[in-house]
């Protein structure tokens, strides 16, 4: 099972698709992907074309999101207490913990970002 973070989502749609090739080999691999609703929230809360959410929703549609629930919430604030300058890292931390609870591995392209977080398991082929 893989959890998408942001930087996938935007960028194999919209970016410099770099992550394509990562992306369709899960495709291919027929992996579980899975899409929290605070990614879609990053996604949502930029300059989005119509072409570019209809596919989204092709691809992820929106009502199999993950919910950020309580126990996302409270491993959220403990990943918060347990690394290093946590602040502004808020929605990294809690999209990790989505990933953790579910015992997936997260797909980013920003692996530095995540590097530090106490069982999270980040994609081999990112």
């Amino acid at each position: 099972m893989i959890v998408l973070d942001t930087s996938v989502l935007v960028d194999s749609l919209t970016g410099e698709k770099r992550s394509s090739p990562t992306l369709r080999r899960v495709f291919e691999r027929s992996e579980r992907v899975l899409v929290p609703a605070l990614v879609y929230y990053e996604w949502l809360r930029g300059p989005r074309l119509p072409q570019e959410l209809a596919l989204a929703e092709r691809l992820f549609p929106t009502e199999s999101a993950i919910v950020f629930g309580p126990a996302e919430a409270a491993l959220s604030a403990k990943l918060y207490r347990s690394v290093r300058r946590p602040r502004g890292r808020e929605i990294d931390l809690a999209i990790a913990a989505c990933a953790i609870v579910r015992d997936a591995e997260l797909l980013t392209l920003n692996r530095s970002d995540f590097r530090d977080i106490p069982g999270l398991r980040l994609y081999a082929d990112a």
